[in-house]
């Protein structure tokens, strides 16, 4: 159970709990959830229902379930970049989905993840990476966190493309799926709005590392939309992308930038470049 407490200002004198509440950011969902939790709403240590009124120096707190649906536990060895009592980061090596599907049981990020947090634990996957994406994953550990992180994020990838850029720009192509595959993308004028910023940082032997950043976050965003600049990323296959020195779609999520769901603190987590994109580099 996590417990929150709120030392009210005088700007909310004489308003209901749900109002402070709903301006932190606790949803609709979650203070239905509260009001179902034994002592779920306290005020100066007693009970209170959410249309009560709050008082300057008022200590609101709230008591959060944690636990939620987890998969099977799997011990593995996978670096944890950051954890609090609120969110917990994973720097997840490529080839390792990030949910268990019909293909993948017992063997993904969330496996370990069940085995990492205990039986206490919730895996709320903030966002995801493609299986063979390696790189930085946030999850929120209890709902309040995971809500809140998924408003706004930014994220650093870094990824090697065939063929030589220089400088930087952005495409604002729209992407659908590609005919009946349900895995496969293209640019499509009937697809989804999707944006993608890249910039040259260096180049090697014909190929170009580059820094990318997203406004949107459509499936397979960057490589549908490198390759249709016709720049594929070293190793994808699915996108035309050249297996000779990587066999996996060189691309990975190095840092990110977050505002604290329960804090406020503004947060930037960072992790290193695994051997195989080390080596292209």
């Amino acid at each position: 159970m996590r417990e929150i407490s709120f030392k009210i200002d005088k700007s909310y004198d004489e308003k209901k709990i749900r109002d402070y509440l709903r301006d932190f950011g606790v949803s609709t969902s979650l203070l239905q959830q509260l009001k179902n939790t034994e002592n779920g709403v306290t005020v100066n240590g007693e009970f209170k229902k959410t249309i009560d009124i709050l008082h300057t120096d008022d200590i609101l707190t709230i008591r959060i379930e944690n636990r939620g649906k987890m998969t099977r536990p799997a011990k593995m060895d996978i670096d944890v970049v950051y954890e609090d009592e609120d969110i917990i980061v994973f720097n997840k090596p490529p080839h390792l989905p990030v949910h268990e599907s019909h293909t993948h049981i017992g063997d993904t990020l969330s496996n370990f993840a069940a085995y990492h947090l205990g039986e206490n634990g919730a895996f709320r996957a903030v966002y995801r990476l493609d299986n063979d994406t390696s790189g930085l994953v946030l999850v929120g550990k209890n709902k309040l966190a995971s809500s809140k992180l998924a408003r706004n994020i930014k994220k650093d990838y870094y990824a090697v493309v065939s063929g030589i850029i220089e400088g930087n720009g952005t495409v604002d192509k729209p992407i659908a799926r590609c005919g009946d595959s349900i895995i496969k993308r293209e640019v499509n004028e009937n697809g989804e709005s999707a944006v993608t910023h890249y910039e040259a940082v260096s180049h090697k032997d014909g190929t170009s590392f580059i820094k990318l950043n997203l406004e949107t976050g459509r499936t397979h965003q960057i490589r549908v939309h490198m390759s249709h600049l016709g720049y594929p990323l070293l190793g994808d296959t699915l996108y035309g992308g050249n297996t000779d020195k990587i066999s996996r779609q060189a691309l990975h999520c190095k840092d990110i930038y977050f505002t604290h769901p329960v804090t406020g603190e503004e947060m930037h987590l960072s992790c290193d470049f695994p051997k195989d994109i080390k080596e292209l580099i």
